[in-house]
């Protein structure tokens, strides 16, 4: 009986250092062929701008093809349904965001994937600039202005989004419980009818991305109220952060991260974590983003899976507090 139960650990031992033999093989071929880095938007989005930049950047960090395949769809829920299925070896990964991450399990009764359970969260990528933007015919001029309007006329003042659930509008809700302000919320088919509805004076306020927004700024057709980040924009000098009017606040929902299959060998995840950070520290890769008002957030594995895990629940509880439901 010893000597079978020898035997036993013997083979299970072997098995054990088999595998993290045949890991340590994969770690070292790889990459051996062609990366596919999936993009939950379409050809000319955001995310695609960002994951093309970052797709050509490390098909020479590590001298390998890479492709974009764009999946757009269902808010995020395609792509990441499709990756999560796929073989952790490295060979397809995928531009995460908050919205795939911490905001599809609430506003959906059936997401066919766990955010945090069904993939190796990889590395932290950037940030998205937000402003908090009024209507010039709204008659509000500054952040002052917007709470003592709001709070003269409950119920008063609307704000657009690019619909229901979206960052555009979880953010402005968020503002408004916060604050204790009464705020009516107006959606849109997308974020660029929303904003147009800002210009026009249908609507009085929005929180919308930067890069979006600037145009419109510079133009002097909305007023600038806030801007998100920890670091006034040297365009945008005279505006406050959020921070600085409401240091309460979350952060603004609105990252991506590169993330693959779960379960991915621990030195492939290193190889592709110390491509993105490589690609963070480019000073053109900085300048190229830095001009779309998307901000390097460097960072490890851990760091991103527990901020996803972090705004699950922030987000979570105010979708639940609103009863959203997107099925």
């Amino acid at each position: 009986m010893e000597n079978t139960g020898i035997r036993r650990r013997s083979v299970v031992m072997l098995a054990a250092a088999a595998a993290l033999g045949s890991q340590s093989a994969l770690a070292q071929e790889y990459p051996s062929r062609t990366i596919k880095l999936v993009v939950p938007q379409g050809p000319g989005s955001g995310a695609d701008a960002t994951g093309r930049q970052f797709a050509d950047f490390l098909a020479k960090y590590l001298n390998t093809s890479v492709i974009v395949d764009n999946k757009p769809g269902a808010n995020g829920i395609l792509a990441a349904s499709t990756v999560a299925k796929e073989k952790a070896d490295g060979y397809t990964v995928f531009l995460s965001s908050v919205s795939i991450a911490s905001f599809n399990q609430h506003l959906y009764k059936k997401v066919p994937y766990d955010a945090i359970n069904d993939f190796t969260y990889i590395a932290p990528v950037v940030d998205a600039s937000f402003m908090v933007i009024a209507s010039k015919r709204s008659g509000i001029k500054n952040w002052s202005d917007f709470l003592k309007k709001a709070r003269a006329e409950p119920g008063g003042l609307t704000f657009a989004s690019g619909g229901l659930g979206n960052s555009t509008h979880l953010y402005m809700e968020k503002i408004a419980r916060d604050l204790k302000l009464d705020l009516r919320h107006i959606p849109y088919k997308g974020s660029g009818p929303a904003l147009m509805s800002v210009v026009a004076g249908e609507t009085d306020l929005m929180c919308v991305t930067t890069v979006s927004a600037l145009p419109q700024f510079d133009a002097g057709t909305v007023i600038g109220l806030a801007q998100s980040g920890e670091k006034r924009s040297a365009r945008m000098a005279n505006i406050p952060l959020v921070n600085e009017l409401a240091p309460q606040m979350p952060a603004l929902p609105g990252w991506y991260a590169l993330v693959g299959p779960a379960g991915m060998p621990a030195d492939v995840v290193k190889k592709l974590s110390a491509a993105v950070i490589a690609f963070l520290d480019d000073d053109q890769n900085k300048k190229k983003l830095n001009e779309q008002f998307l901000f390097p957030i460097p960072g490890t594995s851990e760091q991103i899976k527990n901020r996803a895990q972090q705004e699950s629940k922030i987000w979570g509880d105010l979708i639940k507090t609103l009863n959203i439901s997107l099925d």
